[in-house]
């Protein structure tokens, strides 16, 4: 028995005639007899109500930077973040099954969302702690996974119940409009926790510094961590103001029974019925066949809507990589990759009522898109048009990425370390003089090398008096080198820095520079620091004796402050200030210094992200019209095709729509079809094109289940309890309601 029907049976039967019947007809609400009898608005709605903002606030903000950490820190590659991302969405949508039969079969609503949460509470503190690599000695990798996998078990296994649980507190019908509210701030709550959490979570991870990191995933873990731990203790607070009810038997059980009855006895015997699930009559009652055949008929519409799903939700994997390759510069304030996930909750909120009182009806007044199954097949459609739109951004990004040396060529870069210009001569095909100006550098990208390739060069320097440096030079296939001419000892060289030369961009899009330096003593160990000048952020580098070159560090995109200490052995600290490093920018910084006077440049070796994140807003928000019409209209149509009793099993099913969605998403991030990003969004564009031309097949032979005018027409049932069409109308509605929020806000 579905809860909205368990909560019709709760209702203590009539003892006088006529009264009670007249209380629930039309006019019932201005009973004056009525409004004395309506019981008060349950106040442990609001202990429910505070448990899930904080539950959502945990979740939305793990999972909002969940991808740039499994790169950034755990150091995935993206192929192996997006698919742990995606099987980490698809368990979370795949536990919510067990935990419905846990609660309907077992434990009660209550016991499981406690026990459960306090797993969830665990997983969230597991992450924080194993963000903290570097700091302590933990196994990152391995302890990510074990807290992901706690996580999804909780967000799973509570995901059923809650909404149910506080649908329980309500007394129906006397209380359907204060149900319809608990709904819409149960409904806010979801909705703020996700706004803020998406937003303040990328804050906590980058701009703030902690335990010798350039950045605080601790801390971004942490405060979804102490959220769902505060949540745990307002749901237990609550407890002596709930109404607890006992496990009432798991609809989706008996309806997997009843079909495997079904399919066994077919086999055995060998006469024809008219459905094969007509073969469970034996153990089996006529209205639950019925209505598992109804149920069937609605799930089998379900089987192409995965493809929807694999598509929505890399808005948290792909889109929000293809985020850390753009700009995000908005003047005094720098907009974040995993931030832009926001918008998408905050145009849900603006598109429901824009869809509700305006699209739909001016589309009916052209005969459009009337039917549910119509805008399904919509939807999907405009998810495939985000996705070609994603593919046209990534083909615009692909000239901003590094060039990097592919088979059967290397790269060479070649620095001056004098300030002065320097003309070389080389047997370098192609280039055999060339000059490169003071502190600056030459490059070749593209040199066809087999293997490796050895040159000989000789430098006149210009002005500086320093002499003829030469020497020869070596590079590899498929790999850069970079060299410097410089004066150890006043000797001119030619002195190899590093044989293979990183130039691509960050992991996490913020600008990386290297010093290529040249002292008149280099002697000595000295040390540079880089300090932003609002003063928020420093990174002190060691310009190794004997040494010309350091490794890359990461800096934020801001004007830096750079101090040298012990220029000549005095003490002295100079000073210069550096103009901003762009997002993205692989930069060398080149210092000379010579009697006294230091001389610097800051080189652009990578050029910086130069395609602002704003131009992903179109695929957000053509997307997100897709999600209205697809995710909305997709619940209205499962609840309104389907027997009320089936109302579980319909959710049971769209929730497994989300998780077999994401499993394609593995299943392409690990075949690799393409090395282009722009190739693979197009194949899910053409993917879910040829999807919904399937849907649309399928949809043109489906025969709804019309529902009959609300004042014209009354069933047998209804007849035989005498209880008028609006109050069945209400019971039903708020079982609709019910089952539709323990899908969570999908």
């Amino acid at each position: 028995m579905d809860s909205s029907e368990k909560k019709m049976e709760d209702q203590p039967p009539s003892t006088e005639s006529p009264a009670p019947v007249a209380l629930l007809d039309n006019n019932a609400e201005d009973d004056p007899e009525y409004a004395e009898e309506k019981p008060k608005y349950p106040k442990s709605v609001f202990f429910i109500i505070t448990n899930e903002f904080c539950e959502r606030f945990s979740y939305y903000g793990m999972r909002t930077i969940l991808a740039i950490y499994l790169k950034n820190i755990l150091h995935y590659s993206d192929d192996d973040a997006t698919v742990i991302y995606h099987v980490f969405a698809m368990l979370c949508y795949f536990f919510p099954i067990f935990g419905a039969m846990l609660a309907d079969s077992l434990l009660g609503k209550f016991r499981t969302i406690f026990y459960i949460s306090v797993i969830y509470a665990i997983g969230n503190v597991v992450v924080s702690v194993a963000s903290a690599t570097g700091a302590i000695e933990v196994p990152a990798r391995e302890l990510s996974i074990v807290g992901l996998l706690l996580i999804a078990i909780g967000t799973g296994g509570i995901k059923p119940c809650v909404s149910a649980f506080g649908g329980d507190q309500f007394k129906l019908p006397q209380q359907e409009k204060q149900l319809q509210q608990f709904f819409s701030l149960f409904y806010f709550a979801i909705n703020s926790g996700s706004l803020i959490s998406t937003f303040l979570t990328p804050v906590l991870r980058e701009d703030v510094k902690c335990l010798d990191q350039d950045s605080c995933y601790p801390l971004a873990f942490g405060i979804p961590a102490v959220l769902m731990i505060i949540s745990v203790i307002i749901f237990v607070i609550g407890k002596r103001l709930y109404i607890i009810k006992e496990p009432e038997g798991n609809v989706v059980l008996r309806v997997c029974s009843c079909i495997g009855h079904a399919l066994v006895r077919k086999n055995k015997l060998k006469e024809k019925r008219e459905h094969w699930l007509d073969y469970a009559d034996d153990t089996y009652d006529r209205t639950l066949i019925e209505d598992t055949k109804a149920t069937l008929r609605v799930l089998f519409l379900y089987l192409p809507l995965p493809i929807f799903w694999a598509l929505f939700d890399q808005q948290g994997s792909r889109w929000t990589f293809q985020a850390t390759r753009m700009t995000g510069d908005l003047g005094g304030w720098s907009l974040k990759p995993d931030q832009l996930q926001v918008i998408n909750p905050l145009l849900i909120l603006a598109f429901i009522p824009l869809f509700e009182t305006v699209m739909y009806p001016l589309l009916a007044k052209c005969n459009l898109l009337k039917r549910p199954l119509q805008r399904l097949c919509v939807g999907g459609v405009l998810a495939a048009i985000a996705f070609i739109i994603s593919a046209v951004v990534e083909l615009q990004l692909e000239d901003t990425y590094a060039v990097l040396p592919q088979a059967g060529e290397a790269q060479l870069r070649i620095y001056n370390g004098f300030n002065c210009s320097v003309a070389i001569q080389s047997d370098i095909p192609g280039e055999d003089k060339f000059e490169i100006p003071p502190l600056d550098f030459w490059k070749s990208e593209m040199l066809a090398v087999s293997d490796e390739a050895n040159y000989q060069i000789s430098g006149l320097v210009d002005g500086c008096g320093n002499g003829l440096p030469q020497g020869r030079i070596s590079v590899l296939e498929h790999q850069g080198a970079a060299y410097f001419i410089t004066t150890p000892k006043n000797n001119p060289k030619i002195i190899p820095l590093t044989q293979y030369d990183t130039i691509d961009k960050s992991d996490t899009g913020e600008p990386i520079v290297r010093v290529v330096y040249s002292f008149a003593d280099n002697s000595k160990n000295r040390t540079i620091s880089f300090n932003e000048v609002d003063g928020t952020k420093n990174e002190d580098v060691t310009l190794i004796a004997g040494n010309y070159v350091t490794e890359y560090v990461e800096l934020s995109s801001s004007n830096f402050r750079i101090s040298i200490d012990d220029i000549e052995n005095l003490g002295k600290k100079l000073e210069l200030t550096v103009e901003k490093m762009d997002l993205g920018g692989v930069y060398s910084f080149t210092i000379q210094e010579n009697d006294g006077e230091l001389n610097y440049k800051l080189l652009t070796v990578t050029q910086p992200n130069s395609i602002h994140m704003l131009w992903l807003i179109p695929q957000y928000f053509v997307i997100t019209m897709g999600e209205v019409m697809f995710s909305i209209t997709g619940l209205e149509f499962s609840f309104t095709q389907a027997p009320v009793s089936m109302k579980s099993v319909l959710q049971a099913g769209w929730l497994l729509t989300v998780a077999f969605g994401n499993l394609i998403v593995v299943i392409v991030a690990e075949a690799k079809f393409f090395d282009s990003q722009a190739y693979e969004f197009l194949l899910f564009a053409g993917l879910m094109l040829v999807d919904m031309a399937i849907f649309a097949y399928m949809a043109m032979r489906y025969k709804y289940v019309e529902t009959p005018r609300e004042e014209e027409e009354e069933d047998e049932e209804g007849k035989r309890n005498g209880l008028p069409m609006k109050e069945r109308k209400m019971s039903e509605k708020n079982g609709v309601d019910n089952a539709m929020f323990k899908g969570d806000e999908s």
